[in-house]
């Protein structure tokens, strides 16, 4: 047993050595996602093997345990959070996202069960019989379907989240406010006070005071440019005038950024960047900033916790739109379902 800790606990930390190794070289790369993923596998299978051999069944099965409860719980926790969010928010489609997601994880898991029974209970001539009908096979690419959708999304999740809890540093040159849609029309919203509040906190605790870029333009149904709103705000909050630089052109994230990296680069000395937008932004946002060679840092501001599954999937549905995602996506789909047909034949 201890020879089997000692190579468990090896490949825990070669895991680790790697995602800490390709994080800080890149923190937007979407492979990191399935590193930090199978880096967490292999942590857990040191944990279970750890307390020995005594021991090592009743850990197994504790974990296996959590993980079944896990799995009856989700799909719940998607379809209550859905609820919350169109009673809270609207019959808006990207407020059914949660909903939607819930909704077929149950329906996923409910037709893995019925086949799971049915093999269980049928005999070798029924089970055949049974395996080569359209039905069987719809069946199991829909549950196939839905377990690999929800594996993607919960590998994304993740690393997300591990975005979130990471040391960020204090010492910024500029701080980057990403916009976010005005209250009738020249109020700052709670999603935005909330980035903006979070940009003023690390003004506050940096050596030296950052200039704050707010970036947004006007709406069509705006009478002032977002930036101008976060600059009313940021003067408010006691921000002197002197350190808020207004970007007020962009109407997406990305000309947030690309707007904002030009003014950064038109001045002199050091540029140290932090990026604040909300938490379930982050990744993607530093994502554009990649593609502009923005060096920066991704800094989350919190959002309701009801509006957050919501948010991160319509995240992960934009990262996966991506051509090079959305082919990497149908390929593995494809593999995966070529290999449970062989296997099903």
């Amino acid at each position: 047993m201890l020879v089997i800790q000692i190579v468990a606990l090896i490949i825990a930390i070669v895991c680790w050595s790697i995602f800490f190794h390709m994080f800080r070289k890149d923190r937007s790369r979407y492979r990191n996602c399935y590193v930090l993923f199978i880096t967490l596998i292999a942590t857990m299978m040191f944990i279970v093997v750890l307390p020995g051999e005594e021991y090592f069944i009743g850990v197994f099965c504790i974990m296996l345990m959590a993980l079944v409860v896990f799995l009856l719980v989700v799909p719940f926790f998607f379809i209550f959070n859905g609820i919350v969010m169109i009673k809270r928010e609207g019959k808006h489609l990207a407020h059914m996202l949660s909903l939607a997601l819930g909704l077929a994880i149950l329906l996923g898991e409910i037709v893995t069960f019925i086949q799971l029974v049915i093999y269980s209970e049928a005999s070798w001539e029924t089970m055949d019989k049974y395996s080569n009908s359209v039905v069987s096979l719809l069946m199991l690419i829909f549950s196939m379907t839905v377990i690999y959708g929800s594996m993607e999304f919960l590998v994304f999740m993740i690393y997300v989240l591990f975005l979130q809890v990471i040391p960020k540093g204090k010492n910024f040159d500029y701080i980057v406010i990403h916009g976010a849609g005005l209250l009738g029309g020249d109020r700052v919203s709670k999603l935005l006070s909330d980035r903006i509040d979070k940009a003023i906190n690390i003004y506050k605790k940096a050596p030296n005071k950052p200039k704050l870029i707010p970036s947004g333009g006007k709406g069509d149904d705006e009478t002032i440019s977002e930036a101008e709103a976060m600059k009313r705000y940021l003067l408010e909050k006691g921000i002197p005038e002197e350190d808020i630089i207004l970007e007020d052109r962009s109407s997406t994230t990305y000309e947030n950024l690309k707007n904002s990296k030009a003014i950064i680069d038109g001045r002199y000395g050091s540029k140290n960047t932090a990026l604040v937008t909300s938490n379930y932004h982050v990744y993607r946002a530093l994502r554009y900033a990649r593609k502009i060679d923005l060096r920066c840092t991704g800094v989350g501001s919190r959002v309701a916790f009801y509006y957050w599954p919501s948010a991160l999937i319509r995240e992960f549905i934009a990262i996966q739109t991506e051509k090079k995602h959305a082919l990497l996506f149908v390929g593995g789909w494809y593999i995966l379902a070529s290999g449970l047909y062989m296997l099903w034949r």
